[in-house]
């Protein structure tokens, strides 16, 4: 099956293509395709306008200052994958990324068109909601930051309105040194996750959790922050008992049933999954669980 017919736009600035989804009906934006043109390809998705921000100066990159790493919606997921910056100093993502398809999608896929898709199984979106990421989204009107917190909405919708799209990402850094972790359950690898966990974990002097942040995606409509497990952790030493009670947590959250799991064995993976994220993250304290 084909794409149904459409118009394709190419815009080289900001304004641009801010003023191009202001005055065309039906358009979609373009930011990698990877997802986007598969569904258009089965008819899932039908636009009458393409606006692609390949060409649009400003839309790619990675600059970190004061303690935030801004990310540029157009930074292809493989830049974000060599990057030493994000290696050293957002380590989930790195480890996060491993897990997103195959390299021959991450050269093309973008952060920007992960978290419009907001695929309830993505990774990139469980990373941003782990760190408290802002969203940065501009169009016409202007321009305007939502905590990752307010951004998804639902099932695969955001707060991104048809006349506007995702500039940048700015992702608030833990401390160097923090211990981070992540793992997903795929049946086949570059699948979507049946479950994916994320880990990210601050310690005192002391070996006790100042600060922790534990994250599903895959149970439900989008990310989920584990609020009750970050709390049985906070203030104790990281070790066997606090992950195991952790995961013990992660397994009450509320999950969905579809045709790839039910809602009980989603609750498992979340068990099993936490507890093997808080156990890589533990490591890079060399603290084995």
């Amino acid at each position: 099956m084909k794409a149904a017919p459409f118009t394709y736009h190419a815009p080289r600035s900001i304004d641009e293509a801010a003023g191009l989804l202001a005055s065309l009906e039906n358009a979609k934006v373009l930011a990698g395709g990877q997802s986007l043109v598969a569904m258009m390809n089965f008819r899932y998705v039908i636009a009458d306008h393409l606006v692609d921000l390949a060409r649009v100066e400003g839309l790619a990159g990675i600059k970190v200052a004061n303690g935030v790493m801004r990310i540029g919606a157009m930074t292809r997921q493989r830049e974000l994958e060599f990057s030493a910056d994000v290696e050293r100093l957002c380590p989930l993502m790195k480890a996060a990324l491993l897990n997103v398809g195959h390299r021959q999608t991450r050269n093309r896929g973008t952060i920007g068109g992960s978290l419009a898709h907001a695929d309830p199984a993505a990774e990139l979106p469980a990373v941003c909601a782990a760190h408290d990421a802002l969203i940065e989204i501009t169009g016409r009107r202007g321009t305007r930051k939502v905590p990752f917190a307010e951004f998804s909405l639902g099932f695969m919708t955001t707060a991104v309105e048809p006349d506007e799209f995702i500039s940048a990402i700015e992702i608030p850094l833990w401390p160097e040194g923090h211990g981070a972790g992540f793992r997903e359950y795929a049946r086949r690898h570059g699948d979507f996750a049946i479950v994916g966990a994320a880990a990210l974990v601050a310690l005192g002097p002391d070996k006790a959790v100042q600060r922790a942040s534990l994250t599903l995606c895959g149970v439900g409509t989008g990310p989920v922050r584990l609020d009750e497990s970050e709390k049985l952790l906070t203030g104790r030493r990281l070790d066997r008992a606090a992950a195991i009670e952790a995961a013990k947590a992660a397994r009450t959250v509320e999950a969905m049933s579809d045709v790839h799991a039910t809602a009980d064995y989603r609750r498992h993976l979340a068990g099993v999954l936490i507890f093997r994220a808080l156990r890589d993250a533990a490591a890079r304290f060399g603290i084995e669980i």
